[in-house]
């Protein structure tokens, strides 16, 4: 049986000279002290048959402690590194038997019989080197003082120690199936789905047993303990502990704890906290998602990037005992996004386009003869849409289009010109482009700032309404069309209706007021208005106005919502 001893507790040896055991575990004694965590925070004693946790400074080893008093012992030691490779090594040497006093029968000094013990080197057991999660099983062990040597030379770490001599019967981590590897068995632009066979301690042992799936484009995890250091810097490290024997003054102000010597001043990495006078170390942080998904043994990690690697990582976890063992972890690359057919645009000819939401096309326009400029008119439908143009694969610019917008460009003999139109978050989107050479030909009409129409509120009778909208410089043909709409229209139901490459030809011919030209070459003179007769007394009608270009395209104004007095 092991039993808890350290050198502290080896002070308490009987100091008689007679031949004593050291005594057998207390199990109702043990239960209560390994609820009570405090009882082994920060100390040297690895109790029998419960997980700890501990911490390593850079290049400062570390012993643990426990005894076996029976020869033909079975056990079993698993040491956990979180975030960086140990070195350890498990030794044990022989107890005292008895303690000589020099045959007086009086005790030896209490320091004298300590290093009786402590001083000796031990057999060599078992030694490692790596950041695996590593055993120790030995199913018949000799009584004696075991150590546990550890140590980090890579950087401050914490790490997880579990010791027991009764390894048939705890069995506190998870089983792995005979196939512990994660199956990729869907692979998609941003889902991948994964499977892997259930832990024997849930199907077999029917022990409560969760999943959790850790995601990120990093590396894969060989613990849980590994995942958790990365997540939070902060919580990968235990809470600052309480004084004990094990601390030295530079401990306590790693820690946050003030030291008489403020040896903590020593490494100047360390950087301060406000939040309860604690100090933390600054680390970068990587992407990286965790998700416990119960007992389920498939699942469909979504919203990943394409063409993008992943590393995915499956934990079993008890429940009772909050110990882990980890799956054999894959990666998996997802696919590329679906290469976009190239749409050709051919000189002065208007081409429609529809972009889904947040989705992108791409157009060529390759120009067959020499030229000095070329032009590139758009006119979005709905939301704004962003277009950027490369010339033989040179930037030459990116903005966000609303209504109508004209970009002239200087010309370049055998240049080739491609076109990306990047869709709104808000919904599809929907635009005409023009690309040309001729720089007298323009398809859409110019378009004053504000293309809203106004109603005046006092020229309102039960049968009429007045309204004004801006032109420009340029003499275009602008038609006004009225539709009647119910009382409880509002302005979501307009916004929907908003589709300004819809043109006249698409309303009914009974809707249509009037169609008129105008222009002024005084632009702040530039206004016209309209008295809309014979409407009906207390109704609301729909208003809209169509420009209509020389190349026969047209552009809606911004609808206006309008409304007949009841009593006149």
């Amino acid at each position: 049986m092991l039993v808890l001893c350290c050198p502290l507790l080896l002070l308490l040896l009987p100091l008689s000279a007679r031949t004593q055991k050291l005594p057998t575990r207390d199990e109702e004694l043990f239960q209560m002290q390994i609820r009570d965590k405090t009882f082994f925070h920060d100390s040297s004693v690895i109790p029998d048959g419960a997980e700890i946790s501990s911490y390593l400074f850079r290049d400062t080893p570390k012993r643990f402690f426990f005894v076996v008093e029976e020869d033909n012992t079975p056990l079993a030691v698993t040491v956990t590194p979180c975030d960086a490779p140990l070195e350890w090594k498990l030794s044990v040497q022989e107890l005292p038997e008895e303690a000589s006093g020099e045959g007086s029968g009086e005790p030896e000094p209490l320091e004298q019989q300590k290093q009786q013990i402590t001083n000796e080197e031990g057999t060599e057991l078992f030694s490692y080197k790596g950041n695996d999660v590593e055993y120790f099983v030995s199913s018949s062990s000799p009584s004696g003082l075991y150590q546990l040597d550890l140590l980090s030379t890579e950087k401050d770490t914490h790490f997880k120690v579990y010791a027991t001599t009764t390894p048939e019967s705890d069995q506190p981590y998870p089983e792995l199936p005979y196939d512990p590897r994660i199956d990729v068995t869907s692979l998609g632009r941003t889902t991948v789905t994964l499977a892997w066979k259930p832990s024997p301690t849930a199907s077999l042992l029917k022990q409560p047993i969760q999943y959790c799936i850790v995601i990120n484009k990093e590396h894969n995890f060989k613990s849980l303990c590994a995942v958790e250091a990365k997540i939070s810097s902060d919580d990968a490290f235990m809470m600052a502990p309480k004084p004990g024997l094990d601390f030295s003054p530079f401990d306590f102000a790693h820690f946050g704890f003030p030291s008489d010597n403020n040896s903590g001043r020593e490494r100047g990495f360390l950087k301060s906290s406000s939040k309860f006078g604690r100090q933390t170390l600054s680390k970068p942080r990587i992407d990286l998602h965790k998700v416990c998904i119960g007992n389920k043994n498939i699942f469909t990690v979504s919203d990943l990037k394409p063409d993008t690697q992943y590393y995915f990582d499956m934990f079993a976890v008890n429940t009772d005992t909050n110990m882990s063992t980890a799956y054999v972890g894959t990666f998996a690359r997802t696919k590329e996004e679906a290469k976009q057919k190239t749409v050709e645009l051919k000189d002065g000819k208007v081409t429609d386009v529809f972009i889904k939401r947040k989705g992108a096309k791409f157009l060529r326009f390759a120009p067959v003869s020499s030229h000095q400029k070329v032009t590139f008119s758009v006119h979005s439908c709905l939301d704004a849409v962003q277009i950027q143009v490369r010339r033989d694969g040179k930037l030459l610019f990116s903005q966000n289009v609303e209504g109508v917008r004209q970009f002239q460009l200087r010309g370049k003999a055998k240049a080739k010109y491609l076109i990306r139109l990047k869709g709104n978050k808000k919904g599809a989107s929907m635009l005409k482009i023009l690309a040309t050479t001729r720089p007298n030909k323009q398809s859409f009409p110019s378009l004053p700032e504000d293309t809203r129409i106004k109603a005046f509120d006092k020229l309102r009778t039960c049968s009429s309404v007045t309204v004004a909208w801006l032109g420009t410089q340029e003499r275009n043909k602008f038609c006004i069309y009225k539709r009647e709409v119910d009382d409880n229209y509002n302005e979501e139901q307009k916004k929907r209706e908003q589709n300004q490459c819809l043109g006249p030809d698409t309303r009914k011919k009974s809707e249509k007021v009037l169609c008129k030209y105008f222009h002024s070459q005084n632009i702040q003179k530039a206004v016209t208005t309209e008295t809309i007769r014979g409407l009906e007394p207390g109704k609301s009608y729909l208003l809209d106005v169509y420009v209509i270009g020389h190349g026969g395209q047209s552009v809606k104004y911004q609808s206006k919502l309008v409304k007949t007095r009841k009593f006149c």
